[in-house]
């Protein structure tokens, strides 16, 4: 199994949702420090947008994608995106680690809300240059709707395999899949079918938790397991711990 690993930093965790694009500064660099004290070769950091961004899609409705004249919502929220993932970048590069922000919009294409393309030469490079590539949930084009919104969740799920990543830990405001207020310790495609989850309070065009299950058990299915956990079991995760979260498995 490669050693390579993506870990993905959930919009929750690194913004407050009820706000308008209010980074929560503090967890971003307590994020960055873990990272920078848990060195791992071969890293990937992928992180939602979180109140920077699915305010901005909903308002001018990039769910449903973008026509010629009515495009401004494309920028509007390609730029409140940046505006995170920079924060998120100058918070690793603060703490010493060799981040680099990409910004799906310039690399990737989809077709009907899914990526069918993303130019990982670039990413193979920078990994090769034990740098680490810092990716964010955008808007990109589509082929049939003209714009839509990829989450940090379908990111993992296309560029894992693509980029032979060995685990995928996801950093969420809660310490795992819960059910009845207790941690589902493992989640199949049999169980994930009938499990019950529910929906976030805040604005959420991706899908939410649900959304991000699904794409990991079509992760699994592809051979590459994950796991999601509290954002304080980030050192465990890098350094290849059990950290008490939901393991998704194919």
């Amino acid at each position: 199994m490669s050693d390579r690993v993506i870990l993905k930093l959930g919009g929750s965790v690194i913004t407050d949702k009820s706000g308008d694009c209010a980074i929560n500064r503090k967890q971003v660099s307590a994020i960055a420090g873990a990272v920078a004290t848990n060195p791992v070769p071969g890293l990937i950091v992928i992180h939602g947008a979180g109140s920077c961004g699915h305010p901005e899609a909903k308002r001018f409705h990039l769910d449903r994608g973008a026509a010629a004249g009515h495009a401004e919502g494309i920028a509007i929220t390609h730029n409140a995106v940046a505006r995170l993932n920079g924060e998120v970048v100058a918070a690793l590069q603060g703490q010493g680690v060799e981040a680099v922000g990409v910004h799906p919009l310039h690399v990737a294409f989809a077709d009907c809300g899914r990526l069918v393309a993303f130019e990982t030469r670039h990413l193979e490079k920078m990994l090769t240059l034990g740098m680490v590539p810092v990716i964010h949930g955008d808007v990109v084009m589509d082929q049939s709707r003209g714009a839509c919104i990829v989450s940090g969740d379908q990111l993992v799920r296309y560029l894992a395999p693509l980029l032979n990543i060995g685990h995928v830990g996801l950093a969420t405001d809660v310490p795992g899949v819960l059910k009845g207020g207790v941690v589902v310790p493992e989640i199949t495609p049999v169980s994930g079918r009938s499990l019950q989850i529910g929906s976030s309070t805040f604005t959420d065009v991706t899908g939410g938790m649900r959304g991000k299950i699904n794409e990991l058990l079509e992760l699994a299915d592809a051979g590459v397991g994950s796991e999601i956990f509290h954002v304080s079991r980030i050192p465990d995760f890098l350094m290849g711990r059990d950290c008490g979260g939901t393991k998704v498995r194919g």
